[in-house]
């Protein structure tokens, strides 16, 4: 019988869409993960016994080489699964989990940790378009924890404001205020970022947030990220293969330009979450990791 050091790694995939995600699948393989077991069409209710097989089957140091993985295209109910994970266990009888649905976390934390490579963000001002969605949530947030001022940019005010009384209530010392974008590519955005040093679209696919031409009016602006992959950009001028392009005062990322980041932090807390039992990856874990990974590459 192997040591406990040497029991293979197990992944336990859990997805809320009817077949596990085929590219989630292929990164776990791709980082050296042993065995795969995907499950689809998983629901909180779910979860219980799915991890009393994870938690049951190995004791000791041998649980470390057991994890699971939050998948799907429903980010709300894989956070919904993540909190039954963690109320299924009890003291020491756990293991790691990564929360990752539609990839939300990771290119959080890549978008963020590619603005970072070129300024600090402690006391500069950041607007995040299309805030209240999935990703830009997880923006606002680790912007915002970072110490920057975000401007949170929605088609609804109302949304914009409940976003930052959530933030607020969850960290009273963040600084986030709303600004409703009015229309869509609407030259008043333009002149609402006007001061802000660095702006992240992060838009549903193929809605232009910011028209051609704009980019080059904030001479404040330092760092733009564009998050959409599908045509037309959400900041137009940006191409979806931009990795630190400089169009007048500011440095640009596309979608590409961010994802291939967002792949290596995916991979590597992959790996951290089988060196040991206790990790637990959301959005501040992953960010942390994937600031040591891109370190690591410099």
């Amino acid at each position: 019988m192997p040591s406990s050091s040497h029991r293979p790694g197990v992944l336990i995939q859990l997805d809320s869409d009817q077949h596990p995600s085929v590219f989630d699948s292929i990164v776990a393989i791709d980082s050296g993960i042993d065995y795969l077991l995907p499950f689809g069409n998983v629901e909180p209710l779910d979860v219980r016994n799915l991890v009393y097989g994870a938690m049951f089957t190995r004791g000791g140091k041998s649980l470390q080489r057991t994890a699971i993985f939050i998948g799907g295209s429903n980010v709300e109910t894989g956070e919904q699964i993540l909190k039954s994970i963690q109320d299924t266990f009890f003291g020491p009888v756990r293991v790691s989990v990564m929360l990752d649905s539609n990839g939300a976390n990771t290119t959080a934390a890549a978008a963020i940790i590619s603005m970072q490579r070129h300024m600090e963000l402690s006391g500069k001002k950041i607007a995040v378009l299309a805030a209240t969605g999935s990703v830009g949530r997880r923006v606002t947030w680790l912007a915002a924890k970072l110490g920057a001022t975000v401007i949170v940019f929605s088609r609804s005010t109302e949304r914009a404001t409940k976003l930052c009384h959530e933030l607020v209530a969850r960290s009273p010392d963040v600084q986030v205020r709303p600004a409703d974008s009015d229309r869509i590519g609407d030259k008043a955005i333009v002149g609402k970022i006007s001061e802000c040093d660095g702006v992240v679209a992060a838009g549903a696919a193929g809605v232009e947030l910011l028209v051609s031409g704009s980019l080059v009016t904030l001479p404040n602006l330092k760092v733009a990220i564009d998050l959409n992959a599908v045509p037309p950009a959400g900041i137009a001028d940006i191409q979806i293969s931009d990795a630190a392009r400089v169009i007048g005062n500011t440095t640009v990322y596309g979608a590409i330009g961010v994802g291939n980041l967002k792949m290596k932090i995916h991979r590597r807390c992959l790996q951290l979450l089988f060196e040991s039992n206790d990790r637990v990856f959301d959005i501040d874990e992953i960010h942390a990791a994937g600031r040591e990974a891109a370190n690591a590459d410099q």
